[in-house]
């Protein structure tokens, strides 16, 4: 197989250690150990039902570690809120629910605006998320600087959200997967699923690079992967990746608890006291072969946020046109040949953010940064995420697709994942995410809020 692009370090994860014998048979099996595949497993153990999870290389090695921590309702698109008040309640409770340090507090987030056409935007968006239930507050530009202490340039106001909060990536994802476990899930690391296996037209288990594993049902949480495992049989899904660069930088006393986005870096304050700092002025979007095929479908994306994305092409192509194959049973596959995506971050942008935040806050100057990463975000055309049974292939449920904001909106995601996989009606209404929605609507709703 072909090198898929440059290889960098992701931050420390905990080790997991995995189950022992692969099973021949459980109810439900999950393809996927990032926070929605966990959160999925998590669930269904609570409820008794027999789950095993596979999880290709290193539970949470890809994007469910590497995303900013932000446990977010501002700014959401408003399809997503239910989803994510149900998942901000079990925020509040996961430390004691899981019996481990997910580093989850709740610090409020702060949008801050430039201009007083951005403030008029978040008040409008302020009064629509009210009608989910969401308490945000349009601040003026003193009360938005004095959350960040030393802030030398000039804000018009911004946006608060007291009940948002942030967690720690790495805890959270082990401590998920330690409750899950230790309610009876079965977690494979380094286990491959090479395709979903399939009798009389529906789901009827997994075929692992360990063996066939028979369920009832499967639930596709791949992430970036998703795409492909589901071309494997013969499901569509409209999917490209972002490559998304974050930093941390080491302790410093900022005063700053929320946290904050302005318009060209934003920063989260970590446990261990420094700031893990990144931007959504810029995604670097790989042309693949991907691009291509859903070039249609993706377009009025593309030139809405054609600003914020640098499109480039390199050995990425070459390597997916090449060697990104469905599995088949017998075959080693690309997803053993490709334990975990894990790209060099974007220099240029992360100078650019960390120059962009010490003249902002000054007490940022000189600070070290001790590492910094990147990680490949699952987007779709409209930016919301798919939760939704295949309709082509009964017994196979998908939760896909969260561009970026899966990591907060994670165990809300889970919890109506098992809930759709075991035939209970899901907590939340789950209409806007349905796979058939690209199919059905060229015209996808993109989020006109912020």
């Amino acid at each position: 197989m072909r090198a898929y692009g440059e290889s960098a370090d992701g931050p420390p994860l905990a080790r997991l250690p995995s189950s022992d014998a692969v099973p021949e048979r459980c109810d439900i099996a999950i393809i996927g150990g990032g926070i929605i595949g966990l959160s999925t497993a998590r669930e269904l153990a609570r409820a008794g039902v027999s789950v095993a999870l596979f999880e290709k290389g290193e539970m949470a090695g890809e994007q469910s570690s590497r995303n900013w921590g932000w446990v977010r309702r501002t700014g959401r698109d408003l399809r997503e809120l239910p989803l994510m008040q149900l998942s901000g309640d079990i925020w509040d409770g996961l430390n004691a629910a899981t019996g481990h340090e997910t580093g989850y507090r709740r610090s409020g987030i702060a949008y801050a605006a430039r201009s007083l056409a951005a403030v008029e935007r978040y008040r409008r968006w302020a009064t629509a998320a009210a009608d989910y239930g969401v308490e945000s507050t349009v601040l003026d530009g003193a009360s938005i600087a004095a959350m960040a202490p030393g802030l030398t340039r000039e804000v018009a106001g911004g946006l608060f959200t007291a009940a948002d909060g942030r967690a720690e990536p790495q805890l959270a994802n082990h401590a998920i997967a330690r409750a899950a476990a230790a309610h009876g899930a079965r977690l494979f690391g380094n286990c491959a699923v090479r395709t979903i296996d399939v009798s009389a037209g529906r789901t009827s288990g997994v075929v692992t690079e360990r063996g066939l594993v028979r369920c009832g049902a499967v639930v596709v949480a791949g992430g970036a992967w998703s795409r492909l495992l589901l071309q494997g049989v013969g499901a569509t899904l409209p999917q490209l990746k972002l490559l998304s660069s974050v930093l941390r930088t080491a302790p410093v006393e900022a005063g700053i608890e929320p946290c904050m986005s302005f318009s060209d870096f934003a920063l989260r304050r970590r446990l261990d006291g420094g700031y893990s700092v990144a931007t959504s002025a810029v995604s670097v979007s790989q042309i693949v072969p991907d691009s291509l095929r859903f070039f249609r479908t993706f377009l009025p994306a593309y030139l809405a946020e054609r600003q914020n994305i640098r499109l480039r092409l390199g050995r990425a192509f070459l390597a997916e046109a090449l060697d990104w194959r469905p599995g088949v049973a017998d075959r080693t596959s690309i997803y053993e040949a490709v334990r975990r995506l894990s790209p060099r971050p974007d220099a240029a942008t992360l100078t650019k953010v960390q120059k962009d935040l010490a003249k902002a806050l000054p007490v940022f100057a000189g600070v070290p940064v001790v590492q910094s990463w990147a990680g490949m975000i699952d987007s779709t055309p409209d930016a919301i995420p798919v939760i939704s049974e295949v309709a082509s292939l009964p017994g196979c449920f998908v939760g896909t697709g969260f561009s970026g904001h899966g990591f907060g909106i994670g165990p809300g995601a889970g919890r109506v994942l098992a809930q759709l996989a075991t035939g209970a009606t899901p907590t939340v209404d789950l209409a806007a995410f349905d796979l058939n929605r690209f199919a059905a609507d060229p015209k996808l709703e993109l989020q006109q809020w912020l």
